[in-house]
């Protein structure tokens, strides 16, 4: 790019890496907190070992997970394998294996809300906290059924989430919130980060394509075509005479809008599908909590057949059932079942009256037809709870209805995540028939003996082995692919991905993103004279938020190095840069995946970024750089808090992308000068040691200027967190700005010492910027950064 924005980034990372004095010398000392071991990098959790499984079908061992509660719905949990009885299809089973899992003994304080940027929510400052798989207490998927919500039901589910994230989302708690009408975007991810559940919730909105309408039900009266010829009758009663037509009609109306909701059923439960094959790659026991206006599993003649028992032979499938839905519903369960996943289900609608309402047209109408309408809306109303209900059932969920609280149903379905039971039993021969190849489904019932208690467990399993159910081996490409689309940190590649966001004023915005590989993974092939190769694969895609691929990179690198710079990758790894030019405002999501080329282990990592409308006019913030370095002397000078003047240098364009490593050297020897005294503590890695020089800098934008001086009026504060816990507070302090010759972007520095014993742990620091000249409401903004502190 042109030489106005080195201006910004390369001052910015030259400034940290080089400088042994701070340009804005916001000099503290850091608060030590209590001592603690050493946690490992902030990865999700990875694929579990056989040890992690809940449910297990194989030919040796069939194993459920149950929850036991009393009349009052409290978990009972000193319950012993002879309280139980298990059936496979109707014949008991000896209890083989019996354990308790507790996986919420005290469940923690809620953790404060977190600013999501909406016109509806007040900034909060608080600091987001990334998990390390240790600490996941809870996992949980929200699918938001929006291919069924009404118009009527989406506000409701959207005003519910809020308070979901706000009252109900906990340290430790992994949570994705997902609609079944988009795709993988920005959105679509497992995140302990509010700000981007936030974000997602911002996108739940009525799909008018879809099989839910307007309201709840639709409204009862005629079209006008029908009124019309109704009221032209030949002189019949237009009771009579419509009633005639109607009848004529209801064939084919029904048949239609049978195939419509059968065609957008399938697609939500293909959409759970989607998310529940991704989570089987989790440890534990998981949930999922589908959110609908109801799943059709009969029709009405069917469902009234089937349940009088009066079903005719010979007749259409369509009269009694919808095989395309009844056949992904089994498959469906089958799946949750395998991946230990337990899906709750709540109906949207909430409680309804079922009666005449204010958008009803009962003119033109007999009685009898008045009747008889709302009869088939009563019956609609609990034929859509069908799917819901069984969903909820087969899995040991449970369904949520007829309540106006949905914030509540949900705080319900994170209560019941506290511990289950395990019970195990060895099946006979005949459960797994390989020899004719059939995979018949088994019906499990799990019983307990103490009076006044109520069991919830899975229903049942096609009798094929979770290993052959497994899918098949697939190619490396395919794994690569497999690795980047898929919601969750993974693979045996360690990878730390930081995107920061920048605006320059002719390139516009930007996003600056650093992906470190540790060497250690990679397989180096020795050569002669002592050089090593390695050839990795990079795959790069970012997301927007409304599902589109914003920018995508697929490239192949070969690095050969030899002596102390193959001592030095191996020790500190490597950097892989990649700059995405941004032409809109919002969500979006990087996602890397890494593929070793002789050992063909794969990495993946990815992350979340907001960029803001900086057309508003509103202040706003660039991502944050932070970098250690040890000091020069024994303290440094004290000075009041300033903005800086950037000069000018070379940079490369926002579309060039290039790895590099500390102290590396290219194919053809020329080697490279460290950035920083330690490279474990430069931008891309940061992980500092007690006693380090903490530097940081961003960029201010659109601050407020006063009329009089011309000059803004700006507050800066910096705050450390440990673990989600607040460990050091700085004071705010007015921020010095002079001969700027961009006011719109001001960059800002400034550094901390770490105390001596300071334990070692994941931390963030967090700054926190505010406009005395602008409007209220959007006076303050904060933006956050994570490291490591080690010994």
């Amino acid at each position: 790019m042109n030489k106005t924005f080195s201006f910004l980034l390369t001052l910015i990372f030259v400034m940290l890496s080089l400088l042994p004095t701070p340009i804005t010398a916001q000099r503290s000392t850091a608060a030590t907190p209590s001592a603690s071991s050493s946690p490992s990098s902030p990865q999700q959790p990875s694929a579990p070992d056989d040890g992690d499984e809940v449910v297990r079908i194989s030919t040796n061992l069939v194993q459920v997970d149950a929850v036991v509660t009393d009349r009052q719905g409290n978990p009972v949990t000193d319950l012993r394998a002879e309280d139980f009885d298990i059936f496979e299809d109707d014949r008991s089973q000896e209890i083989t294996s019996f354990s308790y899992v507790l996986v919420d003994s005290a469940a923690p304080q809620p953790a404060p809300p977190i600013a999501s940027g909406s016109r509806e929510r007040a900034p909060s400052l608080a600091s987001p906290v990334r998990l390390r798989p240790d600490q996941v207490r809870r996992t949980m998927a929200v699918i938001v059924d929006d291919l069924g919500l009404s118009f009527e039901s989406t506000a409701f589910v959207r005003q519910a989430l809020k308070k979901f994230v706000d009252q109900q989302i906990q340290t430790g708690d992994l949570v994705a919130i997902i609609r079944t009408s988009a795709g993988a975007g920005a959105l679509q991810q497992f995140t302990s980060d509010k700000r981007q559940l936030y974000a997602a919730i911002e996108r739940v909105r009525w799909y008018p394509f879809g099989r839910g309408g307007i309201s709840a039900f639709s409204a009862i009266g005629l079209d006008p075509l029908e009124r019309l010829n109704r009221r032209s009758g030949a002189g019949l009663p237009a009771g009579v005479e419509g009633s005639r037509r109607s009848i004529d009609n209801v064939g084919a109306d029904e048949e239609l809008d049978q195939l419509r909701q059968d065609i957008f059923s399938v697609g939500t439960l293909g959409a759970i599908n989607f998310v529940v094959r991704g989570m089987r790659e989790l440890p534990g026991r998981k949930s999922v909590l589908l959110v609908s206006d109801g799943i059709r599993m009969f029709n009405l003649a069917g469902r009234d057949a089937m349940q009088s028992g009066t079903v005719a032979s010979g007749r259409r499938s369509r009269d009694i059932q919808s095989s395309r839905v009844l056949d992904s519903l089994r498959l469906l369960t089958d799946l949750a079942n395998r991946a230990s996943v337990v899906i709750y289900t709540m109906d949207a609608r909430g409680l309804q009256t079922l009666s005449l309402t204010a958008a009803d047209n009962t003119s033109d109408l007999s009685p009898q037809e008045v009747g008889a309408r709302l009869t088939g809306r009563r019956d609609e109303y609990f034929a859509s709870q069908d799917g819901l209900n069984y969903l909820a059932q087969q899995t040991g969920g449970f369904f949520i209805r007829e309540t106006n609280d949905l914030a509540r149903g949900m705080r319900r379905v994170l209560d019941d995540q506290r511990g289950y039971y395990l019970i195990g039993y060895r099946p006979e021969k005949s459960t797994f028939d390989e020899a004719s190849g059939r995979r018949r489904f088994h019906k499990i019932n799990v019983r307990v003996k103490r009076p006044g208690l109520r069991v919830r467990s899975r229903t049942g399993f096609y009798g094929v082995p979770t290993e052959a159910a497994r899918p098949v081996q697939r190619t490396p490409q395919q794994r690569l692919i497999a690795a980047l689309n898929s919601p969750f940190t993974s693979g045996n590649i360690n990878l730390r991905l930081t995107s920061l966001f920048v605006n320059d004023s002719q390139t516009g915005s930007f996003m600056r993103s650093m992906l470190h590989i540790d060497g250690r993974n990679l397989s180096f092939v020795e050569e002669a004279d002592g050089w090593h190769k390695v050839v990795f694969d990079v795959f790069a895609v970012t997301f927007g938020s409304n599902e589109t691929v914003v920018d995508e990179a697929n490239r192949s690198h070969t690095i050969r190095v030899r002596n102390d710079t193959y001592r030095n990758l191996l020790q500190y790894g490597l950097t892989y840069s990649v700059n995405v030019p941004v032409k809109k405002a919002g969500a979006y999501q990087l996602r890397i995946a890494v593929r070793d080329a002789a050992s063909e282990q794969i990495g993946s990592a990815s992350q979340f970024i907001e960029v803001p409308d900086l057309g508003k006019n509103r202040l706003a913030l660039s991502g944050i750089v932070l970098s250690g370095d040890y000091p020069q002397t024994s303290a440094a000078a004290t000075t009041t808090p300033k903005a800086t003047e950037p000069t000018p240098a070379a940079s490369s364009s926002p579309q060039q992308q290039q790895a590099s490593a500390p102290g590396s050297q290219a194919s053809d020897g020329t080697p490279e000068k460290a950035a920083e005294s330690d490279p474990q503590a430069g931008p891309s890695i940061r992980r500092l040691r007690p006693g380090m020089w903490l530097d940081y800098a961003y960029l201010i934008y659109n601050a407020q200027l006063d009329r009089a001086t011309r000059l803004p009026q700006l507050q800066i504060q910096a705050r450390l967190f440990r673990d989600g816990q607040p460990v050091y507070e700085g004071e705010p302090t007015p921020l010095a700005v002079n001969q700027q010759s961009d006011m719109k972007r001001i960059p800002v520095g400034g550094r901390m010492q770490l105390g001596a014993k300071a334990s070692p742990g994941e931390y963030v620091l967090q700054v926190i910027v505010s406009d005395q000249l602008a409007k209220e409401k959007h006076r303050t903004v904060a933006q956050w950064i994570d490291f490591e502190i080690v010994k």
